[in-house]
């Protein structure tokens, strides 16, 4: 294996809006850590937030972003040193209350590059991490390594609010009628093809991108639908006509996806709720609602947040990916690292088509 260096190169952020090109001392590696030569970090929504929004952080500036990573172990846990891995967003303890009640995807210990662990984040050449959890890739079926760093969050996150949702456990024999808000975006395209790799009866994709949304009748929408101009009962409206042409339920047993992280996006996501329904919200905003709780008891209905995926996950979605359930070519863009100033910018003043991943090249 290569030798491991003596400092990372990274992109740190010295304060939310400024972010400079810096060396680190490489830090200690424990007998229980991997050193990971990073191949590829993607841009994700929440790089966005912590950059451009002031959202905080665990641990406070400067410190690096990034926690959509692939790449290679150079070092630390022998029988991992030479894998090519993919770096789970979020690492739980394994250890406290929350981890042993089966539910460490929301460990308060967890350790999340470009948040809490450490000053250490994805835009960088290398990243320490704890060796448990690292998902393994044998065989890269082709793909380059880097485009693998999406699975780490975009691709993942939805697994697991399809756990939360129990699409494995459907209301109707032939499967749910699941809605997916924001079905354009970095965490709404893999929603849709999760879910229906998983088994739903019908995907409804919501965005207001009618490229995004043709796009996602190719990979798993049974219809679309741009909310844009619409008042929210006749989106509601256009949901039930189609419920009803296809024998669907057109009222009740709806599982519904807000990746949209808007404020639009989670008001029609209430507004949607009805009977037995289940409203997840993947998607996050600084937005405040208005919602009227009794409507959840009067429709026995559940509204459930949902963060990260626990890393047991991993396989599961490395497999859908690579048995061609769930693609990601088509939704990724390269670019290298030294371009993550104008990436930044470019993604927070319109959502691309494709996910970007910037790849090392200092």
């Amino acid at each position: 294996m290569a030798n491991i260096p003596a400092s990372i190169k990274t992109w740190q952020m010295q304060k939310p809006g400024e972010m400079q090109l810096v060396e680190i001392p490489m830090p200690d590696i424990g007998a229980d850590e991997a050193c990971v030569e990073i191949a590829g970090c993607g841009i994700c929504h929440t790089d966005l937030g912590y950059f451009y929004d002031g959202v905080p952080t665990v641990n406070e500036p400067p410190l690096t972003l990034g926690h959509e990573i692939s790449g290679t172990v150079i070092g630390g846990k022998t029988e991992l040193v030479g894998k090519q891995v993919i770096i789970p967003a979020v690492m739980p303890c394994n250890e406290c209350p929350i981890c042993k009640a089966g539910r460490g995807n929301r460990c308060l210990n967890q350790k999340m590059p470009g948040n809490s662990l450490g000053i250490y984040g994805g835009f960088s050449s290398h990243i320490v991490v704890p060796a448990a959890g690292l998902c393994v890739i044998d065989d890269l079926k082709g793909m380059p390594l880097s485009h693998y760093a999406v699975v780490a969050d975009a691709g993942t996150t939805p697994y697991q609010a399809a756990v939360r949702a129990e699409l494995d456990k459907p209301y109707f024999p032939d499967g749910d009628l699941v809605v997916v808000l924001g079905a354009g975006g970095g965490v709404g395209t893999y929603m849709t093809q999760i879910a229906k790799a998983l088994g739903s009866r019908a995907v409804v994709a919501v965005d207001v991108d009618d490229a995004k949304l043709e796009r996602a009748r190719q990979y798993g929408a049974d219809l679309a639908i741009n909310p844009m101009g619409k008042s929210d009962k006749e989106v509601k409206a256009e949901l039930k006509a189609f419920c009803k042409a296809e024998g669907l339920p057109p009222n009740y047993g709806w599982k519904i996806f807000e990746c949209s992280g808007s404020k639009p996006g989670q008001a029609l996501g209430l507004s949607l709720l009805s009977f037995i329904g289940k409203l997840m919200v993947v998607g996050y905003t600084m937005a405040k609602h208005e919602f009227m709780l009794s409507r959840l008891m009067a429709f026995d209905a559940e509204i459930i947040g949902t963060w990260g995926c626990h890393p047991k996950y991993y396989p599961a979605v490395l497999k859908l990916v690579q048995s061609g359930k769930v693609a990601i070519e088509p939704f990724v863009e390269t670019r290298p690292m030294s371009s993550i100033r104008e990436s930044f910018a470019e993604v927070h003043e319109k959502p691309l088509m494709r996910r970007i991943v910037l790849e090392p090249g200092f």
